[in-house]
C-alpha cells in the first residue's frame, strides 16, 4: 500500500498534512474554514461548527458513486450541494485541517437495516462497505463523527439526526426514533491520513458490481 495512504499512525500530526484528496491548503477550503471558524478559538468548538455545515450543507445522495478520484477531492466537493459518507467525510476532514484541528479518515461496514427499496435493488446488499466518518484529534484523543446524513433526510424517514459536542464519538444510531433496527457496525476498517481510494473501489466492484460505480 502506497505510504501517503497507508492507515494512519499515533502522531495526530500527520492528520494536519494536505494529501491528494484532503486537499487542506486549497484556497477555497481556507476560506470556508476561516468563514466558519472566525472568532472561534476553541479547536472543539470549530471541530463542532465544522461537522454541523457538513452535515446539513450536503444533502446524503449514495445514488451518486463516482469512480474518479478527482471527484473526492475536498476542492471540488466543496462546490456541490450533495454527497454520500465518503465525500463528506473527506470535505470535512480538509476544513477541520484548514482549520488547525487534526483529523483523518474513518472507515467501517455497516448493514442499514432500513435501506429504501430502490437502493437494495441497485446495491443487492444491506451491507455499505467503507462506510466514511472524520475523526478529529482533541483532547489528546481521537473523537469519532459521522456527517452522513443531513437533518432534512432525517427528519423525512424518522431517524435521529447525529449530534456532535467535540467529547463524544457520533457514530449511525442503532434505532430509528420509532425503535426499529437502523444501523449495524460490522468491520472496523481503521483510519487512514488519505483516501484509499483504489482499495475502496476495489471492494465496491466486487460486493455490487461495475454497474453500481459512476451511477
Amino acid at each position: 500500500m502506497p505510504p501517503h495512504i497507508a492507515p494512519s499512525q499515533a502522531d495526530p500530526s500527520l492528520a494536519l498534512t494536505p494529501t491528494t484528496t484532503i486537499d487542506s491548503t486549497d484556497p477555497g477550503i481556507v476560506a470556508k474554514a476561516a468563514e466558519l471558524c472566525t472568532g472561534l478559538d476553541d479547536p472543539r468548538d470549530r471541530a463542532v461548527r465544522l461537522f454541523y455545515w457538513v452535515r446539513d450543507a450536503y444533502r446524503y445522495d449514495p445514488f451518486n458513486v463516482s469512480h474518479d478520484v478527482a471527484d473526492y477531492r475536498a476542492g471540488h466537493m466543496l462546490g456541490l450541494d450533495r454527497g454520500y459518507c465518503i465525500s463528506k467525510s473527506v470535505l470535512l476532514a480538509a476544513l477541520g485541517r484548514a482549520a488547525g484541528v487534526p483529523t483523518r479518515l474513518g472507515f467501517a461496514d455497516v448493514k442499514n437495516h432500513l435501506q429504501s427499496e430502490r437502493l437494495r435493488a441497485q446495491m443487492k446488499s444491506e451491507l455499505f462497505a467503507w462506510h466514511g466518518y472524520v475523526e478529529f484529534h482533541l483532547d489528546d484523543r481521537w473523537i469519532k463523527a459521522s456527517s452522513a446524513f443531513n437533518i432534512e433526510m432525517c427528519e423525512k424517514f424518522g431517524t435521529r439526526p447525529l449530534e456532535f459536542d467535540g467529547v463524544e464519538d457520533a457514530l449511525l444510531h442503532e434505532f430509528d426514533q420509532a425503535g426499529n433496527r437502523h444501523m449495524e457496525y460490522v468491520t472496523n476498517r481503521g483510519s487512514y491520513d488519505d483516501l484509499p481510494f483504489t482499495e475502496i473501489m476495489n471492494t465496491f466492484a466486487e460486493l455490487y458490481g461495475d454497474d453500481y460505480l459512476g451511477t
